[in-house]
């Protein structure tokens, strides 16, 4: 059977890890989680721990110090996944705004039907979107019209953060020459992965906005995409 990585980045998602984690665990499938938490002063890292207890050869925990990105904390959690020779690869937030039972999905689309990549999206099939404010709903799907008009892709939700990866992918792709460390993260990988010539599939998903917890949204985050959506159209890609 394939093995399957799930990596979840977290800072104060308390209210949420506790769950998230049994609902993956439910699934069938081996399914193995990754909590990379920087440095929670609510004690998040402590839950992991706890629920290590029950999951123990299943659910693995690093810690960070300090707030250091959600980029850094995917490429921290690559780089783990390879050294331990996982065959997919999971990128999951941990709020429940990504429905774990569609995991399988993300899964089938790699495995059964071909792709080297596919996404969680929000928009391949219409506005998939609950309980987020309209100005959000709007700028995130205008985000993914301008990086299409500017990189000339057609992904049609490219800041999605509900991706499974084949292995071969991350082995190809130089994790070292990744630069954007938020949001931006999530357009650079995908068209990194384009531009290498994998095939990327878009599973249509109902985003739900997070019920408990804070958003850690902001609007540097969108700066940097914005600018280095620019940059990314005339850099030179290598494996």
């Amino acid at each position: 059977m394939d093995s399957r990585l799930v990596i979840i980045p977290t800072y104060n998602e308390i209210e949420n890890i506790g769950k998230i984690i049994p609902a993956i665990f439910a699934l069938e499938g081996n399914y193995h989680i990754l909590v990379i938490d920087d440095g929670s002063p609510d004690g998040t890292a402590e839950q992991v721990r706890k629920l290590q207890e029950s999951y123990a050869d299943r659910l693995f925990l690093v810690c960070r110090k300090g707030k250091l990105g959600l980029g850094t904390a995917y490429l921290a959690g690559f780089r783990w996944a390879l050294e331990k020779a996982y065959d997919y690869i999971f990128e999951m937030d941990a709020d429940f705004s990504h429905d774990p039972a569609d995991l399988p999905r993300l899964y089938a689309a790699c495995a059964d039907g071909g792709a080297d990549l596919a996404v969680g999206s929000r928009y391949c099939d219409g506005v998939s979107v609950v309980n987020w404010p309209i100005g959000r709903i709007i700028m995130s799907y205008y985000a993914s019209v301008y990086v299409r008009t500017v990189l000339g892709v057609k992904i049609y939700d490219s800041t999605a953060g509900f991706v499974c990866y084949s292995r071969r992918v991350l082995e190809t792709i130089d994790l070292d020459e990744v630069r954007m460390r938020g949001y931006g993260f999530q357009i650079e990988m995908k068209y990194t992965a384009h531009k290498l010539g994998f095939r990327i599939a878009e599973v249509p998903v109902i985003f739900v906005n997070r019920k408990e917890g804070t958003s850690k949204m902001s609007s540097s985050i969108f700066g940097e995409a914005f600018w280095g959506v620019i940059k990314l159209r005339f850099r030179k890609f290598r494996r």
